[in-house]
């Protein structure tokens, strides 16, 4: 199928172009059964519940949490890595890439209308899994507070109310949803670090290797940089050295704010600003990275 509309006028940089790429490329995403992976998370959060069935009600919130946001960031990680691998080899073990860039298509509206149609799998799965989540949890609060009523039905109305209180508490608070962003900006930055692997790696194995092994550096990262600044001295050579390190391996620890959801602690919105920025930032680097090799290719 040609992602390229055919009677488009011929334009320096036209977003027409890029959503026919994007909408193409979810479509063969989808075509490929990856959401599959969906199902696999839905067993995960129904299988925690059975297992947390001795818990108190506070401690199967906290465990239902935690397991809920580690899977949903393994997760939608895997299949960023996993999806954007195999569009660039595929393209063009097919030849859709030569037919796509013999029209007048930038290079860089193909790589951004395939990042793009990467980054909508992501966007869906993210809320598919998030509304899986958010569901068992509503579930189980309302088992709770049933639970809840019947035990405490001859108390005092304050101390009951304080129970049903302290559950409800305990299920929701605020800081989930911008915990969710997270996982999910963190997702975009792995398929934009992928895709610009891709770009030169001699294969699809090969590209998944690499980003799985950037993908553990950049959670090490921190606490190699701490255990360095703590044994060396912080001169300018060091500074520039871990700047260099922190340029192409972004640290992943700053986006793992899960265990603050968990515990119910707030979320500053300064931290959330900063750490949203600078996933933006990563994910427009590695495209921008992506790009001047791919246009350096012969094709």
């Amino acid at each position: 199928m040609n992602p390229v509309r055919a009677g488009a006028s011929h334009k320096a940089f036209s977003l027409d172009r890029i959503a026919a790429i994007a909408s193409n490329t979810l479509t063969e995403l989808t075509r490929l059964k990856v959401f599959y992976v969906l199902l696999l998370f839905a067993c995960v959060l129904i299988g925690s519940s059975v297992l947390m069935a001795r818990l108190s009600f506070q401690q199967e919130f906290q465990v239902l949490k935690d397991i809920s946001l580690g899977a949903m960031s393994i997760f939608t990680s895997l299949l960023a890595i996993v999806a954007t691998a195999r569009m660039l080899p595929q393209d063009t073990e097919d030849r859709i890439v030569y037919t796509i860039l013999a029209k007048p298509v930038p290079r860089f509206e193909y790589l951004l209308g395939k990042l793009l149609g990467v980054l909508l799998l992501l966007a869906i799965s993210t809320l598919i899994m998030s509304a899986l989540f958010l569901a068992l949890l509503y579930s189980r609060e309302h088992a709770a507070l049933a639970a809840t009523n019947r035990q405490m039905a001859g108390l005092p109305q304050e101390q009951l109310h304080a129970a049903l209180q302290s559950i409800r508490d305990s299920t929701f608070n605020p800081d989930l949803l911008p915990g969710i962003s997270v996982i999910f900006l963190k997702a975009c930055l792995l398929a934009s670090l992928t895709i610009f692997i891709s770009t030169f790696a001699t294969s699809q194995i090969f590209t998944v290797v690499v980003t799985v092994f950037v993908y553990f550096i950049g959670h090490l990262q921190g606490t190699a940089r701490e255990f360095w600044l703590q044994g060396h001295s912080a001169g300018w050579l060091a500074r520039t050295f871990l700047a260099v390190v922190a340029l192409l391996f972004p640290d992943l620890q700053l986006f793992n704010l899960a265990d603050e959801v968990v515990a119910g602690a707030a979320i500053p919105l300064a931290i959330f600003l900063k750490t949203a920025a600078l996933g933006a930032f990563y994910t427009v680097i590695y495209l921008l990275f992506a790009t001047a090799i791919f246009s350096a290719k012969e094709l």
